[in-house]
């Protein structure tokens, strides 16, 4: 499952991830293979985004890096930092900013 690349056309299964406790992590293998495998489902999510992403830039009527909306940024940024507070929204920004960036990257390639 993450090892496909996403097709925008296609319907795209639900991606199911256990989340491990890092409480219950006991050795360094374990939290490299838990690692390993968020870091899996992660670039999976972040394939799908950039499709969904590089959709945007066909709807909208200025795509690109010129088309890019700093309150709909700054918006996901605030929702995301409720869900980890700990990365808190300023570290938040700094990871969206690279991916929304790669995003568009992606979408003037296809």
């Amino acid at each position: 499952m993450h090892d496909q690349v996403i097709d925008p056309a296609e319907p795209v299964p639900e991606l199911r991830v256990p989340l491990p406790s890092a409480a219950a992590i006991t050795t360094l293998g374990d939290a490299r293979t838990a690692i390993d495998d968020l870091d899996a489902a992660l670039a999976t999510l972040l394939e799908h985004r950039a499709a969904v992403a590089a959709a945007v830039q066909r709807l909208k009527p200025v795509g690109g890096f010129a088309g890019r909306d700093p309150g709909r940024e700054r918006r996901i940024v605030e929702a995301m930092a409720v869900r980890a507070p700990s990365l808190g929204p300023d570290r938040l920004a700094r990871i969206m900013n690279a991916v929304i960036e790669a995003g568009l990257d992606a979408a003037e390639q296809r």
